[in-house]
């Protein structure tokens, strides 16, 4: 139903029906209220027995589901106040080009980096893994190389072409993000893809190896290049952030940052904002005046730079958006109102100030 229906999440608590997530938007499917006994009848025999074990015990757990000739899956099991719940998202078995996504071409600079720090950040959801696996594929094909990814679960599976791909998953080959970083250093590795830099140990590993000139790609929950570099430093205690800003500095050479809109006509659609690393920015990061850095992609069309706030009004001026989704999603939102204004556009939920009579005060 789920591929029927174009969902990109099943989700199944105890206590209600199963809901899909259509073009963003959670809607509940015709079916009876889930019981336990419904829950353990569905999801137990997909997943395997250790794993199923340690949900018992912790009442949390990752890992990736095939239904052959359907889609491969990533499915979250956890506990909530009625009893089991689970999150199964739809992880398409067909790898996307890049091309395919309608990603900016300036993103195949990207896959034929040979060293650095490339983050690819946005929200849950907002299709990171889809896009690191189109540049991965991307570089598969061109390059002999050896990409090692340490994900969480292994989502997209890519069989070994020009490159040769060592995949590994969190919980079944190795015991986490930082530990694999440090014995994929060990293992000559020309690109390592960290799934999640989700902790401090995390990203001091990435930065390390990003040193040492592999090819590092990571993920981040930021939906600005700005607020990534921000997340990274304030990552670390205060007495080390000078250094760690040096560091970042020298081996960053990109940030891809994506949310995902509704579009008026059905479907969803992919807002970017790249970034490149120049000598401008990486005085920026040095000096700590990540604030400007907005300013300086603005000023770096040249370079193939794109800003997130201007993707959002090419949306919003070809009449692909509405202009209040767009305003959602804009880093810098007085801006982007006094855009909407000007071309007599108002959000919708919001009302147009209208000047105040003698005597009158204003309305909103």
């Amino acid at each position: 139903m789920m591929k029927d229906w174009g969902a990109s999440d099943l989700h199944l608590s105890v206590g209600r029906a199963p809901m899909f997530r259509i073009d963003g938007v959670i809607s509940e499917i015709r079916y009876r209220q889930l019981s336990d006994g419904d829950f353990r009848t569905l999801i137990e025999p997909i997943t395997p027995p250790a794993l199923w074990s340690t949900y018992m015990n912790s009442g949390d757990v990752d890992f990736a589901y095939d239904l052959p000739g359907v889609s491969r899956y990533r499915v979250n099991l956890f506990r909530q106040q009625r009893g089991m719940g689970a999150v199964l998202r739809n992880l398409s078995s067909a790898l996307v080009s890049l091309q395919k996504l309608n990603l900016p071409d300036t993103l195949y600079r990207i896959t034929d980096f040979k060293a650095g720090l490339v983050l690819v950040t946005g929200p849950t959801g907002s299709g990171k893994s889809t896009t690191l696996a189109a540049i991965i594929n991307e570089m598969n094909q061109r390059h002999p190389m050896h990409f090692i990814t340490i994900e969480d679960p292994v989502e997209f599976v890519h069989e070994n072409k020009k490159a040769m791909l060592s995949q590994r998953e969190v919980g079944t080959h190795v015991d986490g993000f930082a530990p694999a970083l440090r014995s994929a250093m060990r293992e000559n590795p020309d690109c390592i893809l960290v799934g999640e830099m989700r902790d401090l140990e995390t990203i001091s590993a990435a930065l390390a190896a990003a040193e040492t000139g592999v090819l590092v790609f990571g993920t981040l929950h930021t939906n600005s290049a700005a607020k990534t570099i921000d997340r990274l430093i304030s990552a670390f205690p205060v007495d080390r952030q000078n250094g760690v800003r040096n560091s970042l500095a020298g081996v960053l050479k990109a940030v891809v940052a994506q949310q995902l809109l509704r579009k008026k006509l059905g479907g969803r659609i992919a807002a970017v904002e790249v970034m490149f690393s120049n000598f401008a920015i990486s005085a920026m990061i040095r000096e700590g005046k990540s604030f400007q850095i907005t300013n300086a992609i603005m000023q770096g069309r040249k370079e193939g730079m794109v800003a997130m706030d201007e993707t959002l009004k090419q949306f919003v001026e070809t009449d692909l958006v509405e202009p209040g989704d767009a305003l959602d999603k804009a880093v810098d939102k007085d801006l982007f109102r006094q855009f909407l204004k000007e071309r007599g556009l108002t959000p919708e939920g919001e009302v147009e100030e209208v000047p105040a009579g003698p005597g009158k005060a204003a309305a909103r």
